[in-house]
């Protein structure tokens, strides 16, 4: 920070003893415990708050040294001082959205027009000490981002605005008005995370959070008054056969499943049964297989009824058990999950 007081200190080391239960519970070795501290986490101030994140992932079968999470301080006002949370990153967030299989996209973020504040006051620094400085950051007054959701067939946009000056987190808690050295050295990423979080929350109530970056520097107490959201911009289209079968994540279908639909999408095109190929294809498959299986033999209909009738446009391809197949994705992949 600038001005910020020259007093030296001893350097802070990371020593954070491993709990029996690192190992008992989530076979920790101290190697990992070690890499887990000073290389994942390093900013964490006690052991609890790593057990804590190990508790998160292990509960959503997430590899910890990937960082899905983040250990926050938040101010909590009973206390009277900050406490050690652990929040979901904006990447968790994304993933947790990607697998209900309804997830259409996200366009880039709408930035508004720079502003340039200067902030002046106290802050923590790295020893817990508070210091007096000064620092000037130009930053975008608010970014909007649209997330795309599959709703009924239809694509539907959710797009949120999030306004930096409501956003950003300050270094020292409650009492510090000063953008933390993230926040003023990535004054735009880091609002875009934000904006992302916001919009996917609106778009996946059920499924999605808060992220680490909308709550570092906030207080537990102030949450509630961060639900007063408002989608800005609900429109919704009807999804084309090629769009819906775009919207799949291929990673998410097994080689095996895969292989069965081609193979059943083959021979009904020779035989023209596509009742039956439907019929067989809700029997046999679940979920997002599901999903994918109905959108393949949309695609494959709609190939074979243009190429066999050339005086009259395709009829539309089906609707209704893409639909179905859709919903009972989302009730599978949300169940899973619980």
């Amino acid at each position: 920070m600038a001005n910020a007081s020259k007093t030296n200190y001893p350097p802070k080391t990371r020593n954070l003893p491993m709990p029996a239960e690192a190992k008992q519970l989530y076979e920790v070795s101290e190697q990992s415990w070690k890499v887990l501290t000073e290389v994942t986490f390093p900013t964490a101030k006690t052991p609890e708050a790593i057990m804590m994140a190990l508790d998160y992932c292990r509960t959503r079968k997430l590899d910890i040294f990937k960082k899905p999470v983040h250990v926050v301080p938040m101010w909590n006002a009973a206390l009277g001082r900050s406490v050690e949370t652990v929040w979901p990153s904006i990447m968790e967030i994304q993933t947790t959205a990607s697998r209900t299989g309804v997830w259409a996209g996200m366009d880039r973020p709408v930035w508004g027009p720079d502003k340039t504040h200067t902030f002046s006051g106290r802050f923590k620094d790295d020893n817990e000490q508070w210091q007096e400085t000064r620092v000037e950051v130009t930053f975008p007054e608010w970014v909007a981002v649209t997330v795309y959701r599959l709703v009924n067939g239809h694509r539907c946009a959710f797009t949120e605005e999030v306004y930096w000056l409501e956003a950003y987190s300050t270094a020292g808690g409650k009492y510090s008005q000063i953008p933390t050295a993230m926040w003023i050295k990535r004054p735009k990423g880091q609002l875009a995370k934000c904006g992302k979080a916001a919009s996917l929350r609106t778009a996946f109530p059920e499924e999605c959070g808060y992220a680490a970056e909308e709550m570092d520097g906030k207080s537990i107490d102030g949450i509630d008054a961060l639900n007063d959201t408002t989608v800005i911009n609900g429109q919704a289209t009807r999804m084309t056969v090629n769009e819906v079968s775009e919207a799949i994540d291929l990673s998410l279908i097994s080689p095996k499943v895969q292989k069965a639909v081609a193979e059943l999408v083959r021979r009904t095109a020779l035989a023209g049964a596509w009742k039956a190929a439907y019929d067989y294809a809700k029997n046999k498959f679940s979920g997002l297989d599901l999903t994918f299986a109905m959108a393949e033999l949309d695609k494959a209909s709609a190939a074979d009824t243009s190429a066999s009738v050339t005086d009259q446009p395709p009829p539309e391809p089906p609707v209704t058990p893409a639909v179905e197949a859709l919903s009972q994705a989302r009730e599978a992949l949300s169940a899973a999950r619980h």
